[in-house]
């Protein structure tokens, strides 16, 4: 019975952990590295056609957006994950592939100017639709036999809707152990969707740290503040841009600007235009209209069951071609623009970007969390300028950061989530956060009693003994990407000598003996290839 961890380890993005039981391999997660969190989306450190079963906590792409390569690699086997995020996931990842086909394209043009040979995107819009013929759904709360001695529930996470912690009971070889993945817990008192389940038992933990170190800060009403950037701006004759997740996000500031526009909020233009412009944000809207028997909360119930839609409202439109979004800067009329993607860092948001920075009059509001090294954190560091489609394009517009808008627990909510546990877990297993973020969390725990460590990149955990097996390595993430990747191959190789130097420092204060013939055997090695 065994834990590894591939992905979001001393990061952010990326997430992946794998259990071994009974001889099945089952995939918790396998997501998109992002930003500086980025150490190479082409290569899985496992073998796809080996995973027995992927379970998906929810369908942001930090999480779920690398399922298609793991089909396109090999996969066979079978998908679980609620209705919701199962509806979601169709959509999000056909997007994604549109995204990786489009990048690619772009590159080789640029690349067969220069002589360089093709690149293959990520994966296919093919590859993507693939993901659906594995899928499985389940319900909250339902118990799943998924194979011999293991069986899962999902229970309401409350961070997006569909979102889940998942519980898995493994009993092998006469020993039961119990592990909840947490995925990402949710904030709390979120419109439309629940506050986070707080679960009671468990043999081991693996959670998530996005926000270990800090706290929420306390906002009056959404509406009003939003209500305030939105006036302001507009007043001045200039555009409100807001980069947003095109799942979730997007459905909960459409909430808050129906609430705007019912109580007469925005003074300065009170019929105020607001464009979505994101297909994906689109058709993920309709999904958030359609059954969500099981998903709201009571507040949002009440308003469907009182016959009002949750996020429509007078002139609210929503683009569809590029050429429609294009259009938009050319219109000199104020307005909202709420476009994906969320970091900035892919998709029509960009093209808004170029036309809205250097406008004074203009606002960027982000309304949610910028992984480290995404064009949107360079923006609220305060960089002064940045190149967008071969242009430099100076920052005069006022960059902002609307705090009240987190679906992500702060760390009290982390703390109220975990704690909740009685007994205490065997051990708890820190991911999802920072460098800097994730060794504090642990500390934090530690100093309330907990067993637990912000486990590494690659490493294997028993959970019959509560031992490591295997210990993993931090990688270069974003300063290997920087620079010539070379071929797949080759950066595998750049990432097993960086575990090198790993396992080098691992093994001091070995003895001279044994010191002497692990450097025999490195030089040995150098000079067979030193050629």
């Amino acid at each position: 019975m065994k834990l590894s961890f591939f992905g979001a380890d001393r990061c952010v993005t990326g997430s992946c952990h794998c259990v071994e039981v009974n001889d099945k391999k089952i995939l918790i997660d396998c997501g998109l590295q992002q930003g500086r969190d980025e150490l190479d989306n082409d290569e899985l450190p496992f073998n796809p056609a080996e995973v027995d079963f992927v379970l998906i906590t929810h369908a942001h792409i930090d999480h779920s957006g690398r399922v298609p390569l793991l089909v396109k690699q090999g996969f066979h086997g079978t998908i679980l994950t609620t209705r919701l995020t199962a509806q979601l996931l169709e959509i999000m990842l056909q997007d994604s592939a549109h995204i990786q086909e489009s990048d690619a394209m772009w590159l080789n043009r640029k690349g067969k100017r220069a002589g360089k040979e093709e690149i293959e995107p990520l994966y296919t819009i093919a590859d993507a639709m693939k993901v659906k013929e594995y899928l499985v759904t389940c319900e909250y709360n339902q118990e799943i036999d998924l194979c011999e001695g293991v069986k899962v529930v999902f229970t309401d996470a409350g961070h997006l809707l569909g979102s889940a912690s998942i519980t898995l009971t493994m009993t092998e070889d006469g020993t039961t152990k119990t592990i909840v993945f947490s995925g990402d817990i949710g904030n709390q008192d979120q419109p439309v969707i629940r506050d986070p389940v707080l679960l009671k038992r468990a043999d081991y933990v693996v959670m998530e740290s996005t926000y270990g170190t800090r706290e929420h800060e306390e906002v009056p009403s959404y509406t009003k503040d939003l209500a305030k950037v939105i006036d302001r701006t507009l007043g001045k004759g200039g555009n409100v841009i807001i980069p947003s997740f095109a799942v979730g996000r997007t459905q909960e500031l459409l909430y808050f600007i129906r609430e705007i526009k019912e109580q007469n909020l925005v003074k300065s233009v009170p019929n105020f235009p607001v464009y979505i412009d994101s297909p994906l944000a689109r058709e993920a809207t309709e999904i958030f209209a359609g059954d969500l028997t099981g998903y709201l909360d009571e507040e949002a119930i009440a308003l469907v069951q009182g016959g009002i839609n949750m996020f429509l409202f007078p002139n609210l439109m929503m683009t569809s071609t590029s050429e429609e979004s294009k259009a938009l800067n050319m219109d000199m009329t104020p307005k909202v623009i709420i476009s994906a993607s969320g970091m900035c860092d892919a998709g029509r948001i960009r093209h808004h970007l170029k036309h809205n920075l250097w406008r004074s009059e203009c606002t960027i509001c982000f309304v949610g969390f910028q992984a480290p090294g995404s064009l949107g954190a360079r923006l609220l560091e305060g960089t002064k300028s940045v190149k967008l489609f071969g242009e430099e394009i100076s920052v005069h517009a006022d960059i902002i950061k609307f705090h009240g808008l987190s679906s992500h627990a702060d760390l009290s909510g982390l703390l109220e989530w975990v704690q909740s546990y009685a007994p205490k877990p065997e051990h708890v297993f820190v991911v999802h956060g920072d460098a800097e973020v994730a060794p504090v969390f642990v500390q934090n725990l530690k100093d309330r009693g907990f067993d637990v460590h912000a486990p590494q990149y690659t490493e294997v955990y028993d959970l019959v003994s509560n031992q490591m097996i295997s210990a993993g390595y931090t990688p270069e993430r974003r300063k290997t990407v920087m620079m010539d990747k070379g071929s797949p191959a080759y950066q595998r190789l750049m990432n097993v000598g960086l575990l090198l130097q790993q396992t080098i420092e691992h093994n001091k204060g070995g003895t001279n003996k044994d010191l002497g013939k692990f450097a025999d055997q490195i030089r040995a090695l150098i000079e067979k290839w030193d050629r």
